[in-house]
């Protein structure tokens, strides 16, 4: 099921940045803030999903809720791809076109706060023990999710790569229906598995609002009394002080990871769109930009079963844990790595500047460079590194510290990191525009030979580094709520 979903949703979002710079003519710098907030929206609403899955409809209604919206949004998307283009801006000539665009494209943002959460946690809920304190809880928990990522990492390769071949050399419409195809089926095969899933019930507490503000109250303040709609957090073996308030620094001190892995889907592609992408001189295929992000999902294909198959057990043997390493320990390596990555990125685009200048192609931004784009693939690969740690490790904390009935709360609340981080970035990326291009070219300017996304990456690389080390503070005094973590 998750790798058909990834397949339609990945179709539309890896190649977003491209058809609004291209069919919807936006700018660099407005189309790398506008992807940037719908990213955020997307990764922010499963809070609001997540609440309404365990307090009212349960983990399988809301998947097939999601289905239908999933179904509802690449409808109207590929409706919209088929509206005719005028030769002046689309943005000016045709606001009914955008406006079923923003629609459909907000929809699939809901669709997404709904799947999100719920997908996971009730993957999880079919094999992980019931038992949190057993000893073999965490090797269990940590290999689900680790294959989880390895079967939607084939959904995200197959999209990112093949999809945006589609759509670049087919037609937007072709592409967006590919991935319409892609949910039926997603709704297909989640329909046909439904005799044998062990569905987690919904809190029974009164009404939404009774409820919300039971969580509200138990979440953040510790209360000694239990109410009928405070079942919710029953379960939850708190001691000194709520949830948000323990899982506050680490939530914030993973928002720079986050705003980094958003670069991969915006200006990556932007900048792997100025390069040489012919694959070889006697095939005469062009590679898309966004293809590239494929190249981070092989990473987790390859890196995935060597983490939970060679990884794990050699380390289990060094440090006697479970899971071979702890959860924070994981999370701690990826953010390191994600500053490696960005090292790395802003040294390849220092050599992209350099060769449109020696080529003298400085003012020639439609003519692609002689320099391959096989240069960006150690940027790709370490992010893919990045992802294998930090995106499955936070999954994985998010979901074991909280109570077993909240447990698509945690993922939303591990997906709301990638959300905020979303909108830091496009506000970081618009407050950087707005200072840079008053005083000569911005460093995100549409001609990106001009541009500097050079030092750009090299201010996200120095705050990872700060990140952390205010995350090895955090972490160090982290108390694991599960013993068999400890």
């Amino acid at each position: 099921m998750g790798f058909f979903e990834r397949i339609g949703f990945v179709g539309v979002s890896a190649n977003l940045i491209t058809y609004l710079t291209g069919p919807l003519g936006m700018s660099t710098a407005a189309a790398a803030a506008g992807v940037n907030a719908w990213s955020g929206t997307v990764q922010v609403l499963p809070l609001v999903g997540a609440l309404v899955a365990d307090s009212r409809l349960g983990r399988y209604r809301a998947l097939l809720a999601a289905c239908v919206l999933y179904l509802l949004s690449l409808g109207m998307l590929t409706a919209s791809s088929m509206m005719p283009t005028a030769s002046s801006p689309p943005s000016a000539s045709s606001p009914a076109r955008l406006i079923l665009f923003y629609v459909a494209l907000y929809l699939l943002a809901l669709a997404q706060g709904l799947y999100g959460p719920c997908g996971e946690a009730f993957g999880a809920d079919q094999f992980t023990p019931s038992d949190s304190d057993n000893p073999t809880a965490p090797a269990f928990r940590s290999s689900y999710f680790n294959w989880f990522h390895f079967s939607i990492s084939w959904g995200y390769a197959i999209a990112s790569a093949g999809l945006s071949y589609v759509q670049d050399n087919a037609g937007w419409t072709i592409g967006f229906g590919a991935c319409w195809t892609a949910l039926a089926l997603c709704l297909a095969v989640f329909l046909l598995g439904t005799p044998t899933y062990r569905a987690k019930q919904p809190a029974d507490g009164g009404t939404f609002a009774e409820t919300v503000r039971a969580w509200a109250a138990r979440v953040f303040v510790r209360r000694k009394d239990n109410t009928p709609t405070e079942r919710l957090l029953d379960s939850q073996p708190e001691s000194g002080g709520g949830l948000v308030a323990k899982l506050l620094p680490i939530w914030l001190t993973s928002l720079v990871f986050a705003a980094i892995f958003s670069q991969v889907s915006t200006l990556f592609t932007k900048q792997a769109s100025t390069l040489d992408r012919h694959l070889g001189t006697a095939t005469g295929l062009v590679v898309p930009p966004a293809a590239l992000q494929c190249l981070t999902n092989i990473t987790f294909i390859v890196m995935l079963p060597l983490y939970d198959r060679v990884v794990v057990p050699l380390a289990r043997r060094l440090t006697g844990h479970a899971a071979g390493i702890t959860m924070l320990q994981r999370i701690g390596a990826s953010m390191a790595t994600s500053c490696v990555a960005m090292a790395v990125a802003a040294l390849v685009e220092v050599r992209r500047l350099r060769v449109a200048r020696d080529a003298g192609l400085v003012d020639l931004p439609e003519v692609a460079l002689p320099m391959s784009l096989w240069w960006m693939i150690p940027q790709y690969v370490l992010m893919g590194l990045a992802g294998v740690l930090g995106q499955v490790g936070l999954e994985e904390f998010f979901y074991d510290q909280v109570p077993g009935t909240l447990r698509s709360v945690g993922l939303a609340l591990c997906l709301s990191i990638f959300g905020v981080g979303s909108y830091a970035s496009s506000l970081l990326v618009s407050m950087i525009d707005w200072a840079t291009r008053s005083k000569g070219d911005s460093w995100f300017s549409d001609n990106l030979n001009r541009a500097h996304l050079d030092y750009f990456y090299g201010l996200l690389a120095g705050l990872a580094a700060l990140e952390v080390a205010a995350f090895l503070f955090f972490a160090n005094r982290y108390v694991y709520i599960n013993k068999a973590e400890l």
